[in-house]
């Protein structure tokens, strides 16, 4: 078993405050051997030092001097976050138990009582000095590996972006005719879930970062069409009843293509969830009319009753070779009055509140002439 080395207190600046002339010149003729010494006068002069000189590692500290005395210093320096991590030992004539009390509880971490005895004093800061550094080494430390884990963090995402970017772009380029859809449509499913997550029945499933994966999970939707053939999928007008059996299955061909992909990495991963769901079911409908499964009600999994609500309000104001776009108030008449029968009530009463953020957001990503 291995030990990672105790760091040590290496070329230590220790920082004397005393207002005693004699005092300073014996603790630097003490000290200097194995330290840098650093003197002040008064516990104003200390202060300075320690916002305009380099910091010590140690502050050796009287409480009786003119002026500020020790204590008031120690409470400026632990009420300082750029000072409040130096150690800080009281060394003086106050030997009574009720001055080293306030002492160490204004956090001092030792109290040193004169006449000094010299390999006391050396013994207890060469100890809090290896205090001080085995701290900081942790602390930096635990910095590093914060930060490490941040990175690493952004490469998955970055990672999970670029697949979900990838496999979307598969079904653009086989139905160029839909524009800004996948841009609108993921846009309209972050609003409904911002909007319903107020709701207490959504508060606990609908949190923020869940409602992130559904708006980079939302362009899946239509994935699977990248397997429906192109006499189908392009065909300049309505789709024939068996035509549209084909097409329908869109929803399995897409599911499909993102469980292979899974299995081929040999584990489930979380952020391809709402993507699967979204991609099989966002064509159930809430009284079980819909397909590929029939689904009906709470059985239909929430990312995809969000995404039917989205899906079918873009298909209503949208321009197509078999239908025209319909205004923004005929499509919100359509969707409440699914309410219930194709659309989950509680997504349709989220969408009653937002439908002016629907409309901005069509108009924002609006397909070009």
């Amino acid at each position: 078993m291995t030990t990672e080395p105790r760091p040590e207190p290496t070329s230590a600046t220790v920082m004397v405050v005393d207002d005693t002339p004699q005092n300073l010149a014996l603790m630097t003729e003490l000290l200097r051997t194995q330290y840098r010494v650093v003197v002040a006068n008064s516990g104003e002069r200390a202060l300075k030092l320690l916002h305009t000189g380099p910091q010590p590692q140690l502050i050796l500290l009287d409480i009786m001097m003119p002026g500020m005395d020790g204590y008031q210093v120690l409470q400026h320096i632990k009420a300082d976050p750029k000072t409040d991590h130096i150690p800080v030992i009281f060394l003086t004539a106050k030997a009574e138990v009720e001055d080293e009390t306030r002492g160490l509880a204004l956090g001092a971490v030792d109290y040193i009582t004169k006449p000094i005895s010299p390999p006391i004093v050396m013994a207890r800061v060469h100890t809090h000095l290896l205090v001080k550094a085995s701290a900081d080494f942790l602390r930096d430390k635990a910095a590093f590996l914060e930060a490490e884990v941040a990175r690493r963090t952004r490469q998955v995402e970055a990672v999970q972006d670029v697949t979900v970017l990838a496999l979307s772009s598969m079904a653009e380029t086989r139905d160029d005719e839909t524009g800004h859809h996948i841009l609108r449509t993921q846009r309209y499913v972050r609003c409904l879930a911002e909007q319903l997550c107020q709701h207490p029945k959504f508060q606990t499933t609908l949190t923020p970062a869940y409602i992130q994966l559904l708006y980079k999970s939302a362009p899946l939707h239509d994935i699977g069409k990248v397997g429906i053939p192109d006499h189908i999928l392009l065909k300049p007008g309505r789709l024939t009843p068996e035509e549209f059996e084909v097409m329908k299955t869109h929803t399995t061909i897409g599911y499909n293509a993102i469980a292979r992909a899974e299995e081929a990495l040999g584990t489930e991963l979380e952020f391809l969830r709402p993507a699967k769901e979204i991609a099989l079911s966002h064509q159930e409908k809430w009284d079980g009319s819909g397909y590929p499964q029939g689904l009906a009600g709470e059985a239909i999994p929430l990312s995809a009753r969000l995404m039917a609500l989205a899906d079918v309000y873009d298909a209503l104001i949208s321009k197509r070779v078999y239908k025209p776009a319909m205004s923004h108030e005929q499509a919100c008449e359509i969707i409440l009055q699914g309410r219930g029968k194709h659309f989950d009530p509680d997504v349709v009463d989220a969408f009653d509140a937002v439908k002016a953020q629907f409309r901005e957001i069509a108009l924002s990503y609006a397909d070009k002439e």
